[in-house]
C-alpha cells in the first residue's frame, strides 16, 4: 500500500450505506480504518435509514435521512464527549451504526405445536393457528441497546424466533379472552387480529419495534374433531327423518325389483330399508336431543346405548368368504339377491359346525316358496 492510499484510507470524507436488496440486515456497522471519521465529513442517510453514533460504548447521537457535515457545530452531542483540544482539526474516532427503519412485510408466524383453549361449545380443544405479520425500527436508540449492542451486522432472522414466541403467546391470551366459538372464528380473524396487535405491540416496543400489522389466515381443529364436525354437518343435511326413511324404503323396492328374486325379495327389502331408516331416525333424533331431554321418536334420553339387536345373527360363507352376521331379515335380503341358497354353509353362536342353511331348522320357511331341487 502507498503512502497516500494509507492516507486517503485514514481519513473517510463519506459515511453511507447502501442496503443490500437480497439481506434482511437490520443494523449496520459502518467499517473503516480505525474508525476515524475526519472533522467536515459528509454522513448521508438514506429514507427507510438512521444513523447512530458510538463513542467509547456510549450512544452519542441518532440522525434521520439527509445529508449531514460531522463537526462541532451540529454534533454537540459527540463534540462534548470526545471533548478534543484540537477541536475536532484532527481526525476524531467514532463508530456508525446504520439502522434499516424501513417496514419488513410477510414475516410468517405460526404455533409449532397445538395449544389448548376452552371453547365456549366444545369445551376443551386443541387447535394451531398461523398467520403473518410486518413490523419495523421505530426506536434506533432502544433497538442499539438492547437487540445490536456491538453486532457488525444485525440480521432479521436473530429476532423472528423471539417475536414468533411473544406473538403465539399473546395470541393464545387473545383468543381464549375472546370467548368466540369455534365455528364463528372464520367471520372473526378481523377482529381477533386487531386484538392480537394490541396486545403484542407493548412487548415489541420493548425492543424498539412496532408491529405495523398482523393477520390471523387459519385456525384448525386436529384431523378427529374437523372428522366429527362434518358428522354434525351430515346430520344437518339429512333433515325430516320420517322423510329418510321413507326414501330409503323406496330405494329397497328398486333393488328388490332389480334383482333376480323379483317380488319374492320385495318384503325382505322393504323390510330392511324401514328397519335401517328407524335405526338412524332413532339415533340422530337422540343426537339432536339436549341432554336428559326425551326427544320424538327417542324413548331413551340423550346418551344412553341404543337397544340391543333381537333375533338370531347368522354368518354365511357367500363366495368363498365369511359374511355377516345377518339377521332373519337380512338372510331374506340375501337370498332375494341370488346369495344364499338352500346349500349355503351358516352358523351362529351355538352351534357346534357350520351346516347348510336348508338343514337349518330356524331358517327352513326361507326356502318354503322355493322348489325342491331337481333329482339326480
Amino acid at each position: 500500500m502507498g503512502l497516500w492510499e494509507k492516507i486517503t484510507g485514514e481519513f473517510i470524507d463519506i459515511i453511507e450505506w447502501t442496503e443490500p436488496s437480497q439481506n434482511e440486515v437490520l443494523s449496520y456497522r459502518f467499517t473503516r480504518y480505525k474508525n476515524e471519521i475526519k472533522n467536515g465529513a459528509k454522513l448521508i442517510v438514506r429514507e427507510g435509514q438512521a444513523a447512530a453514533f458510538v463513542k467509547e460504548g456510549q450512544l452519542a447521537d441518532v440522525k434521520g435521512p439527509g445529508t449531514y457535515t460531522l463537526d462541532t457545530k451540529n454534533m454537540p452531542i459527540l463534540s462534548t464527549i470526545l471533548g478534543w483540544k484540537y477541536g475536532f482539526e484532527s481526525p476524531f474516532k467514532a463508530e456508525v451504526y446504520f439502522i434499516s427503519t424501513r417496514q419488513w412485510t410477510d414475516q410468517k408466524w405460526g404455533t409449532s405445536n397445538p395449544v389448548m383453549v376452552r371453547d365456549p361449545e366444545f369445551g376443551p380443544v386443541r387447535l394451531r393457528a398461523f398467520g403473518s405479520y410486518a413490523f419495523k425500527v421505530t426506536d434506533p436508540a432502544t433497538f442499539l441497546r438492547e437487540l445490536v449492542a456491538t453486532d457488525p451486522s444485525f440480521e432479521a432472522y436473530e429476532v423472528t424466533a423471539q417475536f414468533r414466541n411473544a406473538i403465539v403467546s399473546r395470541f393464545v391470551d387473545v383468543l381464549g379472552s375472546s370467548r368466540i366459538p369455534m365455528l364463528d372464528l372464520a367471520g372473526n380473524y378481523e377482529k381477533v387480529s386487531k386484538l392480537a396487535l394490541e396486545k403484542i405491540s407493548p412487548e415489541l416496543a420493548k425492543m424498539g419495534i412496532s408491529l405495523t400489522q398482523f393477520f390471523v389466515e387459519n385456525v384448525s381443529l386436529p384431523p378427529e374433531v374437523e372428522a366429527a364436525l362434518d358428522k354434525r354437518s351430515q346430520m344437518g343435511i339429512l333433515g325430516n327423518l320420517d322423510q329418510y326413511a321413507k326414501f330409503q324404503s323406496a330405494e329397497a323396492i328398486r333393488d328388490a325389483a332389480n334383482n333376480p328374486g323379483g317380488v319374492a325379495g320385495l318384503g325382505a327389502g322393504i323390510g330392511a330399508g324401514v328397519a335401517i331408516g328407524g335405526q338412524m331416525g332413532s339415533v340422530l333424533a337422540g343426537a339432536a336431543g339436549a341432554p336428559g331431554v326425551v326427544t320424538p321418536g327417542n324413548t331413551q334420553p340423550y346418551g344412553a346405548p341404543p337397544p340391543l339387536p333381537t333375533g338370531a345373527q347368522y354368518f354365511a360363507a357367500i363366495g368363498g368368504a365369511q359374511a355377516g352376521p345377518f339377521d332373519t331379515a337380512g338372510l331374506q335380503a340375501q337370498l332375494a339377491a341370488g346369495k344364499l341358497t338352500r346349500t349355503t354353509l351358516v352358523w351362529k353362536q351355538g352351534m357346534s359346525g357350520w351346516t347348510a342353511a336348508a338343514d337349518v331348522a330356524e331358517l327352513a320357511p326361507l326356502f318354503a316358496h322355493l322348489p325342491p331341487p331337481l333329482p339326480t
